[in-house]
């Protein structure tokens, strides 16, 4: 990991002059943003409230700055961001009502409702995202196990009549893609002072299939829907204070060789910072929205046009059912639709850390940085100052994360690559609202694909350039390690 200073964040943006040929600068990364730039003096300040310091900054308790709210319930992920001014709180509210509605199969009579599928995971977004929170995974036993809902998908590569994604549901008359079942197996870690923590290694199984075997080799990948507060800042973080931190040789020696994944945006069709999905997959909130749309509903749009979904030339039935594209929408959602869910999913706020300032929080927040996970971690930012743009604007933020890959061992390893993104790689998570998952969701699943029931499970399936860090916490004395606990429930 490159240590970041004011020096590193200034020259990341020049291009290279001889030698290698140069890649796109920062602000080339980043066209979807109209940016006002930095002074001197504004660079001297942020580089001074985004120092990496175990120490309690004044402005802590605010993780989305003045985009934060004192809400830490149930509704916690719900808010607008406060600072909408009251035309964007209208488009917030029409966008809510998109992301919330139910969506039907083609023809209908409710046009603007019509074009689900015909193979799908989830009617709604909200199904996907319970409470703007990540998805809600069965506990052993619960009705409504063998996920045919929506929250786990499936990505899937080599599988060419099943598509880049398992759809476990489909509309009356056609076979559904297959039904997806996971068992856990368990494993015990010894901590020191003796206690003990039972680990779930997940088992998947696919079966029922409706479109032909399944084809030897395909590999596939499990995700967990993720929380939705906070993208809109995320996609606000200047390019270069992510480039900063990237050492991809580890020419630091220190263990961690972080890279920014660069992908190709059909939206601009130029390569961007990716930033969102949990491999950097998505470089605007608006192409991840469309992505959301066209794999897990099957709802056509301006960016993934194919009214049909993700269904295959070599599923010819669902190609031949009604699409819900022959209206005058153009698409099953239009351009002025999904603009709308990517407003409201761009403003959604975070709840206020009230314990921030609280002894064993602040204990915690040492031995976060002692132990290293600081080190992918990456505490705060602050956003750019943007044109017509003041919701988002010049706001210091904390969202825990470098939204680098990282190689996090063959524990997580999904074995399937991605351009630009090896088997064993995953995004830094964010970990800002980390407090308010159970509220939210009414259970704790953390990790891409919900195996880990606890914070602490979450740590213990650190590998690959986490290990160390996650080694330490083992052997940390138990009251070090409550503290780390209590820190990150605080978020």
């Amino acid at each position: 990991m490159r240590r970041i200073g004011l020096a590193t964040i200034l020259l990341v943006s020049l291009p290279v002059i001889g030698g290698a040929q140069s890649r796109p600068g920062p602000a080339a990364l980043e066209p979807h943003l109209e940016i006002i730039a930095r002074t001197p003096d504004e660079a001297n300040r942020i580089a001074r409230a985004t120092a990496v310091d175990p120490a309690l900054n004044r402005f802590e308790h605010l993780p989305a700055g003045a985009a934060s709210h004192d809400d830490s319930g149930k509704t916690a992920f719900t808010h607008a961001l406060p600072t909408l001014n009251d035309a964007q709180i209208l488009d917030f509210l029409s966008g809510r009502g998109i992301f919330r509605k139910i969506w039907v199969g083609a023809p209908s009579s409710t046009k603007a409702s019509d074009g689900l599928g015909p193979l799908y995971n989830a009617r709604s977004c909200l199904a996907c995202h319970p409470g703007n929170g990540r998805g809600h995974i069965p506990e052993d036993g619960e009705k409504g196990g063998g996920h045919r809902g929506a929250a786990l998908m499936l990505k899937l590569s080599g599988a060419p009549a099943y598509g880049a994604q398992l759809q476990t549901n489909s509309l009356s008359g056609l076979p559904a893609e297959a039904r997806l079942d996971v068992t856990y197996r368990q494993e015990t870690v010894t901590l020191r002072g003796g206690e003990t923590v039972v680990l779930h290694r997940p088992r998947y199984r696919v079966s029922a299939l409706g479109y032909g075997p399944w084809p030897e080799g395909a590999l596939y990948s499990p995700r967990l829907a993720p929380p939705l507060p906070g993208l809109g800042l995320i996609e606000a973080i200047p390019a270069a204070d992510i480039l900063a931190a990237e050492d991809p040789d580890d020419t630091d020696g220190d263990g961690i060789s972080g890279r920014a994944r660069r992908v190709m945006s059909h939206e601009y069709g130029v390569e961007m910072l990716g930033r969102f999905g949990r491999k950097a997959a998505m470089a605007t909130v608006r192409a991840q929205t469309a992505d959301a749309f066209f794999h897990d509903i099957g709802i056509s749009s301006p960016l993934l046009p194919d009214a049909w979904g993700d269904c295959r030339a070599a599923q010819t039935p669902c190609r031949d059912r009604p699409h819900g594209d022959g209206d005058v929408r153009g698409f099953e959602i239009d351009a002025k639709g999904l603009d709308l869910v990517t407003l409201y999913t761009s403003s959604l706020a975070l709840p206020t850390r009230p314990d921030a300032a609280a002894p064993e929080v602040l204990r915690g927040k040492t031995v976060f940085h002692e132990t290293g996970c600081a080190a992918c971690h990456r505490p705060a930012y602050v956003t750019h100052r943007l044109k017509d743009d003041a919701a988002r604007s010049f706001q210091l933020i904390w969202p825990y994360s470098d939204f680098l890959l990282h190689d996090m061992g063959e524990g997580l390893a999904d074995h399937r690559p991605e351009d630009g993104a090896g088997g064993r790689e995953w995004k830094t998570p964010p970990l800002w609202g980390l407090g308010a998952t159970r509220a939210v969701a009414g259970q704790e699943r953390y990790l891409h694909d919900g195996r880990a029931r606890s914070l602490l499970e979450a740590i213990l399936w650190h590998g690959g350039e986490a290990k160390p860090a996650r080694d330490r916490v083992v052997e940390l004395p138990p009251d070090e390690r409550a503290a780390l606990i209590r820190f990150l429930q605080s978020l």
